[in-house]
């Protein structure tokens, strides 16, 4: 099934924001089932980048590295741990992240706010995953 995320591309002056296309092997039916689907989309992803130990033959661009050096970090795309990701662990944290408020996610406009909600999603349904971060500073 293929369904789309909304990314925020990191470094952009004005908060540019692209539909990537996102590959699921299952349909899910449940909020806790599109995590754990799309935990491991992302877990077989990466370990499969891991597998091919493939440096980039493709040089950074002057304007990706313009993008990245406004927010202070200048990346390859290399992976320096040869740690792979455990499944497991990553839908663990991922449900975890969620059930505390820190992730949220959109179908749409509409929230999915219950890990049990019943959800409907189609070919080429547009998610969003938010991240919350909580702010430093005091609190009275």
């Amino acid at each position: 099934m293929n369904i789309k995320i909304t990314i925020k591309q990191l470094g952009k002056k004005r908060s540019k924001i692209s539909e990537k296309d996102f590959i699921l092997e299952n349909k899910p039916s449940t909020v806790s089932e599109l995590i754990k689907e799309t935990v491991h989309s992302c877990v077989r992803e990466h370990n499969l980048r891991m597998e091919q130990k493939e440096v980039n033959p493709n040089p950074l661009t002057e304007g990706q590295i313009m993008d990245m050096s406004e927010i202070g970090k200048i990346a390859f795309g290399l992976n320096y741990n040869d740690k792979y990701a455990d499944e497991e662990k990553a839908f663990s944290v991922a449900l975890q992240a969620y059930e505390d408020g820190i992730v949220r996610i959109f179908k749409g406009n509409e929230e999915l706010s219950d890990i049990n909600q019943v959800i409907d999603l189609n070919e080429d349904d547009v998610l969003t995953f938010l991240r919350l971060t909580m702010l430093a500073g005091r609190m009275y």
